[in-house]
């Protein structure tokens, strides 16, 4: 897996209140099953994965933050030249829906305000006894510019997607020129892959000369 030659390497964060799922869905993605003995995340942990997004192949680089009050100084430091987040609630707790801006205002101030943010209202598998609807998250997400899913980390349900359609428009934001791989911060950086084709001799690519008017 890590051996894969990468064009992209971005880094994510996965932050939220405590007891939302972040941890689960980290592992569920990159395990690709259900973490059964999950206790709450002391500090930071980190996980990666190689993705192939529209033709490209990208290392996400994943920092799961703790969720608890008292690991908020720590956890922060990691914010620095995050290029995109899952921000993670449970739709069964209001509580943790209702603290989501506190946790998109740092995400924004301290990793950048162009930082990609996808909304997830996890624990979709408790539909019975949901606290926050669908419609609602949704009208969050739109007035604050982020993109939603609902997940399921017990499932499977959309946490791959969310990953992904996170990192798709991070690439998109490079193609169009809205994100710069070379500034300094951007939480992202050219893989093996892109470095090779940057190091490639100018003169291949060179115009040929036009011929003289004279």
């Amino acid at each position: 897996h890590s051996e894969t030659v990468s064009n992209f390497l971005f880094k994510f964060l996965v932050i939220g209140s405590a007891g939302t799922g972040k941890s689960c869905l980290l592992h569920q993605f990159i395990e690709n099953k259900f973490k059964q003995d999950s206790n709450h995340t002391i500090g930071v942990e980190f996980g990666s994965r190689v993705v192939s997004v529209g033709g490209k192949t990208v290392k996400l680089q994943i920092w799961d933050t703790a969720g608890q009050e008292r690991f908020r100084s720590v956890t922060r430091s990691y914010y620095r030249g995050a290029a995109g987040a899952l921000l993670v609630y449970d739709i069964t707790s209001r509580e943790t829906y209702n603290s989501l801006t506190a946790w998109l205002t740092d995400a924004r101030t301290l990793a950048s305000p162009n930082i990609v943010v996808i909304l997830c209202g996890n624990k979709k598998d408790l539909d019975p006894e949901r606290e926050v609807t669908f419609l609602e998250a949704s009208r969050f997400a739109q007035e604050n510019e982020l993109m939603f899913l609902e997940t399921s980390a017990l499932t499977g349900e959309n946490v791959e997607e969310a990953f992904l359609k996170c990192a798709r428009t991070i690439l998109n934001k490079i193609d169009s020129g809205e994100l710069d791989p070379e500034r300094m911060g951007s939480g992202i950086q050219y893989g093996d892959a892109s470095l090779r084709q940057l190091r490639q001799p100018r003169s291949a690519q060179a115009v040929a000369p036009q011929p003289c008017g004279c």
